[in-house]
């Protein structure tokens, strides 16, 4: 195994992360954000506010972007798994 082969699948590995952690974080991220403008505005600062619609939220966009994750979860373990004799000395 090549140093280059190792830092290919290492930037494979960590672009598929960000690419399916991507659309949860980012949806949780704007939830948050727009809790904390309506806790500024009414000031009610009670903690189970901000906690439970990210909860709703981050399930919801799994709900939807699950099929969508795991086909490129996949692809990636098949790619990974489909070029395993280049491991392998």
């Amino acid at each position: 195994m090549t140093t280059e082969l190792v830092l290919r699948l290492a930037q494979n590995a960590i672009y598929t992360i960000l690419l399916v952690t991507a659309p949860v974080a980012g949806i949780a991220l704007l939830v948050g954000l727009l809790v904390s403008i309506f806790q500024a505005t009414t000031q009610i600062q009670e903690q189970t506010l901000a906690f439970v619609p990210k909860i709703v939220a981050v399930f919801l966009a799994i709900l939807v972007f699950g099929g969508w994750m795991l086909q490129h979860v996949l692809d990636f373990t098949q790619s990974l798994l489909g070029n395993l004799s280049q491991f392998v000395g």
